[in-house]
């Protein structure tokens, strides 16, 4: 005989009403969610099977989208490499610069409190205006850093003309908001307990040694979170490019959110666009569930470790 769950209700009328109250709060975030996310995330799904121009009916035409995307389409393979390329540059960098910075944020000294907030700020201004100041920066006759360059005698860097400059120059502005990734490094060097550098010291532990076998393996959870978090918005990387360079020179910026916008409203082909859209959302689950994958091997959680033990 088939049973069915059971299903617990609250039995007392005060816990009914508490219940339907938080029904009814979380309701409006709810309908948003349907109407706003995951609505719009189902339909560009449907879209990636089909040839629509965003005017009439769109047309279903099964895979050949992904097909024509993996088989036939010279912008996909530049906007593949392009974005691999900043990743690669750019993750590492944020990383190691950010952990350097909060390192000496973490020092006690005066007026501490004030250098924290002239690194963290960069990190909040405006995408648009930070491309248009690095745009001034890099420009190859006016830019302040060929002039800072011509002092020492460096002939002045084509740096968002030349095709061999501009991903490297990508790679020195997007360090500009390092200071998120170094607040989130500060709260967790300022958790590991002082009580194990103390020990260290009296064993006779030199500072290196304490921030490889102390610092390190405590910071190695924060290190994981930047990672991933890192890695998730490099990919979609997209302001800064469209407005300096704009896919160029040769396609050497043209990163994945440049492909899909360009594809979506400049040549009014949102299916393809949308198909485009879900294999980096595919790239992105896919490399985030690698990181997962290897975090057993070098991530370290205390509590985890004692409860084991």
């Amino acid at each position: 005989m088939l049973r069915l769950p059971k299903i617990y209700l609250p039995k007392s009328r005060l816990a009914r009403l508490e219940a339907r109250d938080g029904l009814l709060f979380i309701l409006p975030w709810a309908i948003g969610y349907l109407l706003f996310r995951l609505g719009p995330l189902l339909y560009s799904l449907y879209l990636s099977f089909t040839d629509f121009s965003g005017s009439g009916a769109p047309k279903l035409i099964g895979l050949q989208n992904y097909v024509y995307m993996f088989t036939r389409d010279p912008r996909f393979i530049d906007s593949v490499r392009s974005t691999f390329l900043f990743v690669l540059g750019f993750l590492p960098l944020n990383l190691i610069v950010g952990l350097a910075v909060a390192l000496l944020m973490n020092q006690r000294v005066r007026g501490i409190l004030a250098f924290r907030a002239v690194y963290y700020l960069p990190s909040v201004t405006s995408g648009v205006g930070v491309a248009l100041l690095w745009q001034f920066i890099f420009h190859k006759q006016w830019g302040i850093l060929n002039a800072i360059l011509a002092i020492f005698g460096v002939n002045n860097i084509g740096w968002l003309v030349d095709p061999k400059w501009v991903m490297v120059a990508f790679v020195i502005m997007s360090l500009w908001g390092v200071g998120g990734s170094m607040i989130i490094y500060l709260s967790g060097l300022q958790s590991i307990p002082t009580e194990l550098y103390e020990s260290a010291a009296i064993d006779g532990a030199s500072t290196p040694r304490q921030f490889w076998h102390i610092t390190l393996p405590m910071l190695s959870p924060t290190i994981f979170f930047n990672l991933v978090t890192g890695l998730i918005g490099a990919f979609q990387i997209f302001e800064s490019a469209y407005v300096m360079t704009g896919g160029g020179p040769r396609y050497a910026t043209y990163f994945f959110g440049l492909n899909i916008y360009f594809t979506a409203f400049r040549s009014l082909r949102f299916g393809y666009a949308s198909t485009l859209a879900w294999i980096l959302f595919a790239i992105i689950v896919a490399l985030t569930i690698f990181v997962f994958s290897t975090s057993r091997r070098w991530v370290f959680y205390a509590g985890a470790r004692d409860e084991e033990a």
